[in-house]
């Protein structure tokens, strides 16, 4: 920690000469120092803590909820209340109002994203942005640079800024940040804080006036880095949906879908097409009236030229008992289709794709099975369909910030596909699951193991969201991207790949013609190869990294960093951090080499033992010297 701490030092030192200097970097102008750094870290769904802002008496259970009780997420109370517990958590499925016994509200502050049920065995368990705060302090990051800026993540994006004034706290945030600091901040956004943080830019351009929009852009954010952003929406909120999702909790799963499915956010990840639009109001509003509730919803030709949406393949397909076409009214052709060669009185099998269950079809068609239908179509239509500012269930543009990083996890198995079929039972047990449809490395295989027809991409998703979904930011990059594939691991540059200047079309994925070896997770980096003036584009591909524990892995908290450091440098020569070689930057970092019976990297490491050291690797330091190394990553 001591040496962390004097190379933090010397970095101030080396940089406070510059401070008053533009730093010129081709993404853009960032004028500052190190010392103006700024971080506003935007948390996932289900990613912060909720506490109790009334007073329940739990009948049964000597432990009640008073204000500020920790809520979500108290396994104590939950095990031992959960009746009590529900009532804390849940919202009125139509108006998204509080229980009538208890209030809940999301916490504030780094210490509500960083444990969300703290204590000595579930703290860990629990941890999501934590390590990544932890790295921040080990190199020399002040206390007021990192900024969490947590939400109800129960609620619709119009339902922040109504009931909490969302979105204006969040724009005086980024004012305050660069009164504070002295320059613009870095956005750090993960799963559901994508969608936040697109829904504020759009919410943004009618309180700014249309000249100042990218200027105000410009002045408070350098960089967005858009972590696990699921761009074309989950496949498991279909899932939640329908059976609910117990996050690894001791719940049922009917238990955990009558708590999903009260919340209007469940329909913020729904799965749609890339090839459909709906116009925003943002336009509507100069081209001469802002009418709330009156998008154009178009699609383009592929939609109905292509199969699925351009999702691998039908992402819902349900069986139910044949009653003829009167009772699905809205489905006709739908079910004539699937039932052409199904003789009269045999079950119909539905199959739906993206766009037909954001638009609703898929819900209309299931009401008779459904009872919770009608909650999900008046959901649907008022929190998204018709929401003032943006249509969230449209496919993303590159947003107009400076740069911009897109990171995720790839080749990890993914479910993209699943048969639903009625179970005889009541809500909300009543619908099984006869099958699931997952990707594996560029191949879909069914839960039984048989290979699946359709349309798998290059690789697979990241556990949770499928890599169509993750990887449509690469549409992003420019005509010609350079393509680098590196160890994860700290390496001295004998396996990295460059492939420079690729052709990219737009609409189509990039893939890379290089080497892997079985045993190494690698990193592959998109990276423009001709920016737009004053913007930079980049895609991080991490092997094998999970969706919900991406944000605590050690090789992205590296390369996060490197490349904030590299930004603000005023060295920095190359548009991005070179990727020739990673030695160790922290204690942490260095280990014992038991084959050569030394410290590994003896250039960067060397033994050093301190009282309280218990084995080898622990007395494996970084040498006093080693600040020099950084110089190599500009």
């Amino acid at each position: 920690m001591r040496a962390n701490l004097h190379i933090a030092t010397i970095l101030v030192v080396l940089l406070a000469h510059r401070a008053l200097h533009n730093t010129s970097v081709d993404g853009g102008e960032f004028s500052g120092d190190y010392s103006k750094l700024s971080g506003i870290i935007i948390p996932g769904f289900a990613s912060t803590q909720l506490r109790a802002w009334s007073f329940l008496d739990c009948p049964y259970s000597p432990l009640d909820f008073n204000p500020l009780d920790l809520v979500w997420l108290d396994t104590t109370k939950l095990l031992s209340a959960v009746n009590c517990w529900l009532k804390c958590m849940l919202l009125d499925p139509y108006n998204q109002t509080d229980h009538p016994e208890c209030k809940s509200r999301p916490d504030s502050g780094l210490s509500a994203i960083t444990e969300l049920d703290p204590g000595y065995i579930t703290g860990p368990l629990s941890s999501v942005w934590k390590d990544w705060v932890k790295w921040c302090i080990e190199f020399g990051i002040e206390a007021n640079a990192i900024i969490a800026v947590p939400y109800d993540w129960r609620l619709s994006p119009s339902m922040l800024e109504e009931r909490d004034l969302y979105f204006h706290r969040l724009k005086l945030t980024f004012e305050t940040a660069l009164k504070l600091r002295g320059g613009p901040s870095i956005v750090f956004a993960h799963s559901l804080g994508n969608h936040v943080f697109r829904y504020f830019l759009e919410w943004l351009k009618l309180e700014i006036a249309p000249k100042h929009y990218n200027q105000w852009l410009d002045e408070h954010i350098h960089a967005y880095f858009a972590v696990g952003a699921p761009l074309l929406g989950a496949i498991e909120t279909v899932k939640a949906t329908f059976f609910g999702n117990t996050f690894g909790l001791p719940v049922s799963e009917g238990t955990a879908r009558l708590m999903f499915n009260s919340f209007a956010s469940s329909l913020w990840m729904m799965p749609f097409s890339k090839y459909c639009r709906a116009d925003n109001s943002y336009c509507r509003h100069f081209a001469g009236g802002f009418r709330k509730g009156h998008h154009t919803y178009q699609c383009e030709e592929q939609e109905f030229h292509l199969n699925y949406s351009g999702w691998p393949t039908n992402i819902v397909n349900i069986e139910i008992p044949f009653r003829g076409f009167d009772a699905y009214p809205s489905v006709t052709k739908l079910a004539q289709t699937n039932l052409s060669s199904m003789e009269c009185g045999l079950p119909t099998q539905l199959s739906f794709s993206a766009r037909e269950i954001s638009d609703g079809t898929l819900f209309k068609a299931i009401e008779d099975y459904e009872s919770d239908s009608k909650r999900l179509l008046y959901q649907l239509k008022k929190s998204y369909h018709d929401d003032p500012v943006l249509n969230p269930l449209t496919p993303w543009d590159r947003p107009p910030i400076k740069n911009v990083f897109c990171i995720y996890g790839i080749d990890s198995r993914t479910e993209v596909g699943y048969y639903f079929a009625p179970s005889g039972k009541s809500y909300p047990d009543n619908w099984i699951t006869t099958d699931i449809i997952y990707e594996l490395e560029g191949s879909l295989y069914s839960r039984s193991g048989n290979l699946v027809e359709g349309n798998p991409g290059a690789a697979s998703g990241d556990d949770t969201v499928p890599y169509n979904s993750l990887s449509l930011c690469k549409n992003w990059l420019g005509p010609k991207v350079n393509i680098t594939r590196a160890p994860q691991s700290e390496h001295d540059g004998s396996d990295v790949q460059v492939d420079l200047n690729v052709e990219h079309q737009h609409e189509d994925d990039i893939v890379p013609n290089m080497t892997r070896s079985p045993r190494v997770k690698y990193i592959t980096y998109y990276e423009d190869s001709e920016s737009i003036p004053g913007r930079r584009t980049a895609v991080w591909e991490l092997d094998k990294a999970n969706h919900r524990n991406i944000v605590r892995s050690p090789a992205l908290m590296r390369e996060l960093w490197l490349q904030m450091w590299h930004d603000i440098h005023p060295g920095a020569k190359s548009k991005f951090v070179t990727k020739a070689k990673r030695g160790p930057l922290r204690d942490g970092d260095c280990y014992w080499d038991y084959g050569k019976a030394r410290c590994s990297w003896p250039e960067y490491c060397e033994y050093r033992y301190l009282f309280g050291d218990v084995h080898l690797g622990q007395s494996c330091r970084l040498k006093n010297s080693s600040a020099d190394a950084l110089l190599n990553y500009l």
